[in-house]
């Protein structure tokens, strides 16, 4: 893996929003984030419910608002609402958001 993609993490980032990639795991035994997949480094999103009526998308949503300490509104699945890959976008991200996810990437 070249040093470029070691340290992409952020697809986009600016003051008013940021996009980053999860892989989502529906239908888990419990719920967790941490680690990546793939060689845009997606963060791995596992969650309890099953992928029917969007109730997956909701939980890894709300999710990922409680470990990045952000209003669930602020986060929107862009693309892939229907597939495991997703790219999210954050309005209005912390400062930090690119260390957050790091941080989040690292757990196993």
């Amino acid at each position: 893996m070249d040093a470029c993609a070691a340290t992409a993490v952020l697809l986009v980032s600016g003051p008013w929003q940021s996009r980053f990639e999860i892989r989502l795991k529906p239908g888990s035994s419990g719920t967790s984030v941490g680690g990546t997949w793939g060689r845009q480094r997606a963060l791995n999103v596992a969650v309890t419910q099953q992928p029917v009526d969007d109730r997956a998308n909701a939980a890894a949503l709300e999710l990922l608002a409680t470990i990045l300490k952000v209003r669930k509104h602020q986060l929107t699945i862009i693309s892939g609402h229907r597939h495991r890959t997703k790219v999210i976008e954050l309005a209005e991200p912390p400062p930090d958001t690119q260390e957050r996810l790091e941080a989040w990437r690292t757990r196993k």
